[in-house]
């Protein structure tokens, strides 16, 4: 069912990289914002002005002497055709610093499932703003709605660091007022918002300027390090390691002969998706509730050891119990302490219970409206589950932030949405646990990713 499933639900939310502290992970990072506003312009710019991009590929998106930067991103025939970006295309380079994986995501409200996959995998966001296309004399000013959707959807998505870039400054009568008005703007609506913004810095891309290089003459008013230099500071989404193992499986290997680490049982293999998988531990099998201990532990390259969040690992169990793909290993159910005065011995509680009823926010991205009543297949991990819309409770209002009445979600809407699942999964709230608390919804019909849901 399309790339964009496995990319949200199964390597979504986490990008594989564990947080180092001296960076040496490389960053994936997004560009996103509104139609035009220079996304792949300035991915064009940061390739070729970090000596990323070779002679003979530069030579042929050159013209009359001109040189067309977002031909390095828009590889696509219709892109090209239409100059605009369609889908997610990604690119990689390095400085002396940091290494990096670039997603430009299209500007398009029709593309905005191609933009909700790129951020699902991203650590960070660059949100661009075209000053040419707001009312830059105006300090009240209105920022642009993909301006506000995009922000929105990457603040949901937990990406971790968010950095604003207001672009085509070099084309207005006075950058320095435009700066400061727009800069003003995007904070107040960062605040209500409640974004976390690492840095609003005004760049050209079409001529260089704070994108790899500060401007040296403090053009526009601003004096603080370019594009580039924010980047290479900034961290890697940190993993789900304190929480409890969750453990999504997606492949069975079957009673493996070799010679290795499985000792005659299967091996389970998937990606950990929070906790640490170690030998000796006891687990649960979800759905079906059966427990077992963990007897050995391989990561990708089949060499025993602990395997922590995001990273691969193959898990073999003390004992055969039936396990599919599809299923969770979860830590076990912990008998919680009672109080002093309680002598009733309390019933042990699993840290990731199975639940139908979820309260979720969805990113609604189908053609069709969201509407109470509706059925559509859940992506949960690996585990397919039915999922009946029970009601629509809020539309976010991208505008105001507010939380309005709704009777349904219309293409590109975010709202607040109650879903009913035909059995039960380990779901957990998307801010404590990226994985267990992400899905998508696949239409049943015509298996088209129709939303992202985050539980609440």
């Amino acid at each position: 069912m399309t790339t964009t499933i496995n990319s949200i639900a199964a390597s979504a939310h986490q990008t594989g990289a564990t947080a180092h502290s001296d960076h040496d992970a490389a960053l994936r990072f997004i560009t996103c914002g509104s139609v035009d506003d220079g996304k792949s312009t300035l991915i064009g710019r940061l390739l070729v002005d970090s000596k990323a991009v070779l002679q003979d590929h530069l030579a042929g998106i050159t013209k009359s002497g001109e040189t067309d930067l977002a031909l390095l991103t828009d590889g696509l025939s219709a892109e090209r055709e239409q100059g605009i970006t369609i889908d997610v295309a990604y690119r990689y380079f390095a400085t002396e610093a940091r290494k990096f994986i670039i997603g430009d995501a299209p500007g398009h409200e029709q593309y905005t499932r191609n933009m909700v996959t790129a951020a699902s995998q991203a650590d960070a966001a660059v949100v661009l703003v075209d000053a040419t296309k707001l009312d830059w004399k105006n300090p009240q000013l209105d920022l642009l709605p993909q301006t506000r959707r995009h922000s929105l959807l990457v603040h949901l998505l937990r990406v971790h660091s968010l950095v604003f870039a207001v672009n085509k400054l070099d084309a207005v009568q006075d950058p320095a007022l435009a700066f400061t008005h727009i800069r003003q703007q995007l904070a107040a609506f960062a605040q209500a918002a409640g974004i976390t913004v690492e840095a609003t810095i005004p760049v050209s891309a079409l001529k260089g300027w704070n994108v790899v290089e500060s401007s040296p003459s403090g053009w526009a008013g601003y004096t603080g390090p370019s594009l580039l230099q924010v980047l290479e500071k900034l961290p890697n989404t940190p993993a789900d390691v304190a929480l409890p193992l969750a453990f999504p499986v997606q492949w069975v290997e079957k009673f493996s002969s070799s010679a290795d680490t499985s000792q005659g049982r299967r091996v389970f293999w998937g990606r950990v998706a929070a906790g640490t998988a170690r030998v000796g531990d006891a687990v649960q099998i979800q759905p079906s509730g059966q427990q077992a201990v963990i007897a050995q532990v391989i990561n990708h390259a089949r060499v025993p050891g602990s395997v922590s969040a995001n990273l691969s690992a193959g898990i073999t169990l003390d004992r055969e119990v039936d396990v599919s793909r599809g299923d969770w290993i979860v830590a076990a159910p912990q008998v919680v302490t009672a109080a002093e005065d309680d002598f009733d011995t309390p019933a042990p509680q699993s840290p990731w219970p199975g639940v139908r009823e979820l309260s979720t926010t969805v990113a609604w991205m189908d053609d069709e409206p969201l509407v109470a009543g509706r059925v559509y297949w859940a992506l949960h991990g690996h585990r397919w589950a039915k999922a009946k819309v029970r009601r629509v409770v809020h539309r976010l209002n991208i505008h105001t932030l507010a939380e309005e009445d709704a009777a349904q979600l219309e293409p590109n809407a975010i709202g607040h949405v109650e879903l009913l699942l035909q059995e039960p999964i380990p779901a957990a709230p998307f801010e404590r646990a990226r994985v267990l608390g992400s899905l998508i919804l696949v239409d049943t019909a015509s298996h088209k990713t129709a939303g992202a849901v985050l539980v609440r």
